[in-house]
């Protein structure tokens, strides 16, 4: 639940004067989802959706129907409960840019305002799990930052960067709760960044990430490991990140190779969206 969403708990709804609309038929829990949505598409991020005994009463549907629309609108991170209080729209999600971009870039290019809340920032020997994308030796020292990545305030990731200390000398000293690491790297270190690959997969928070994200336990996530080298095809970072699945979601494009229909059991190669970085 993000602190812009909590603030506008007072903004309810504005109930429309019209009669109630009797959702009849084998597909009423669809219409009711269809038009739940709509509301949800044409309100402002926190406000209050009506109350699941009114939605039941102006639409004629049950209210474990009107429940289950709900639960649908909060997989899908359109809208989040308050226990207690009742259920708000959330914000919209911020989409991934297709190219290789800074997540201080992303928010800046939403209009939103990028910023960092700093939890490390040490040289230490580097672990297997880091030292073989990073392609340094075991127990090597390496940088490592720790960082709640927000926009406009709100915490939308927790991101763990990990790079060469014997390239980014002093790196551990740099303050960067206002800035860019890309433009760090680029502007004191002279790197040039050239490609990354990542590894996405759908999580669920646990305690630790929920308490630091402002989130449930349980949340839906995207947890994202990236290796991002520069131009001359050396690592130049290694990049655990947890996104908050209400924020957060992903645009890649996929292009076939050719025309030709594929041999039964081909695979065909996509291209995935690049960005979201430091």
């Amino acid at each position: 639940m993000s602190d812009k969403g909590s603030s506008s708990r007072g903004n309810k709804i504005h109930k429309r004067r019209r009669t109630a609309t009797d959702l009849s038929g084998a597909n009423k829990g669809r219409r009711l989802q269809e038009l739940l949505e709509e509301l949800v598409a044409t309100s402002e991020p926190g406000a209050q959706l009506p109350s699941e005994r009114e939605l039941a009463s102006r639409h004629g549907v049950a209210r474990m129907t009107v429940r289950g629309a709900i639960d649908r609108l909060v997989r899908d991170g359109l809208v989040h409960r308050v226990q207690g209080q009742g259920t708000y729209v959330s914000e919209p999600r911020i989409a991934q840019s297709a190219s290789l971009t800074s997540f201080s870039e992303d928010m800046a290019a939403r209009g939103m305002v990028p910023s960092s809340i700093v939890l490390a920032q040490e040289v230490v020997p580097a672990v297997p799990a880091v030292a073989l994308p990073l392609e340094v030796s075991e127990g090597e020292p390496i940088v490592r930052i720790e960082r709640i990545r927000q926009g406009d305030g709100d915490p939308i990731a927790l991101e763990r960067t990990h790079l060469p200390a014997r390239r980014f000398a002093g790196l551990d000293k740099v303050a960067l709760n206002e800035r860019s690491l890309y433009e760090v790297l680029h502007d004191e270190y002279g790197c040039e960044l050239g490609t990354s690959e990542q590894r996405i997969a759908a999580v669920a928070l646990n305690d630790a990430e929920a308490h630091l994200l402002h989130a449930d336990t349980d949340t839906p996530a995207l947890r994202i490991e990236r290796v991002t080298r520069d131009t001359a095809g050396s690592p130049v970072e290694f990049v655990r990140s947890v996104y908050r699945g209400d924020r957060f979601e992903l645009h890649t494009e996929q292009h076939r190779s050719s025309t030709a229909v594929p041999d039964h059991g081909a695979t065909m190669p996509s291209r995935s969206a690049q960005g979201g970085g430091p």
